[in-house]
């Protein structure tokens, strides 16, 4: 039995490599994926994996990892590294909670069902889509919405419940906006 399980280790590691097995938030391209057929596969949109990989045209080549899940977006103090900039705003909050919202984001993500995402709505013009951001007694999120009312030196701050939205109010924050 001992041996079966060394053969099998073996050869799991021959089979996979050492580096383990790909996250299931992830995709590796393989030789003739399309972005439409990926999304497809991952029950995502082409427009939200382009936003989520920053792809400034739909041509993929093989061996590229793409994130492919919502949950990789989530900005974490980790990962947001490099230039920024702070700019002062204008920030109230809203909800999915309440009736007639989809809940879909301009980018594709749905927030009923991912109620734990950090999300902004910005004015694109500003803070584009995609962006990651901190946003002072916030914290870390990206910038994935836009709305009517969202215009210039505004942002949204996405909230899992109204109470919780009505709770946030209106303020005046600090938002490092991250290049």
């Amino acid at each position: 039995m001992k041996k079966y399980l060394v053969y099998l280790t073996a050869t799991f590691f021959l089979l996979f490599g050492f580096s383990g097995v790909a996250s299931a938030n992830t995709y590796e391209v393989k030789k003739g994926d399309t972005l439409y057929n990926i999304a497809k596969k991952h029950n995502v949109t082409v427009n939200q994996i382009t936003t989520w990989n920053n792809l400034k045209s739909p041509a993929i080549k093989p061996k590229q990892v793409l994130t492919v899940s919502a949950s990789q977006i989530q900005a974490k103090p980790a990962q947001v590294k490099g230039a920024y900039k702070t700019i002062t705003i204008k920030a109230s909050a809203y909800s999915a909670d309440c009736k007639g919202c989809s809940g879909i984001t301009s980018t594709g993500l749905n927030l009923k069902k991912n109620p734990s995402l950090k999300v902004i709505s910005v004015d694109p013009k500003l803070i584009p889509l995609g962006t990651k951001v901190y946003v002072d007694g916030y914290g870390y999120a990206i910038a994935a919405d836009k709305g009517s009312a969202i215009k210039g030196n505004k942002i949204d701050v996405f909230m899992p419940s109204k109470k919780h939205a009505l709770n946030w109010g209106i303020k005046t924050v600090n938002v490092r906006i991250y290049y």
